[in-house]
């Protein structure tokens, strides 16, 4: 991200995804369908991870992208089963999973 143009790229999409993860919550809120927000907005994380691919130049990103778009799928269906919300499943999942990926980024930081 050192690169002048990279870093631009990056910040112009972050800022898109904002927009539509934001929009998206706007959205489900105003249709009464709130307990999918958590789920919505991991999504749009899970589907930044492949962007940054290119980024990071680091292809283990495709497997968190993956790993958090899965969690969001289950999110729904897990939290009617538990009785609880849907951002309780899907907090506990994608925190669960971006913890573990990054102490496997320290653990291979420090094998290089």
């Amino acid at each position: 991200m050192s690169e002048k143009d990279t870093f631009n790229n990056y910040l112009i999409v972050f800022y898109t995804e904002f927009f539509i993860a934001g929009l998206g919550a706007f959205l489900l809120i105003r249709s009464k369908k709130k307990d999918y927000v958590a789920p919505w907005v991991a999504f749009v994380v899970g589907v930044h991870f492949f962007w940054l691919v290119k980024i990071f130049k680091d292809p283990s990103l495709y497997i968190l992208a993956v790993l958090i778009i899965a969690i969001v799928i289950i999110s729904p269906w897990g939290s009617k089963k538990l009785g609880v919300a849907s951002s309780a499943i899907t907090g506990i999942g994608a925190g669960i999973a971006l913890f573990c990926f990054a102490i496997l980024g320290l653990i291979r930081y420090l094998l290089v």
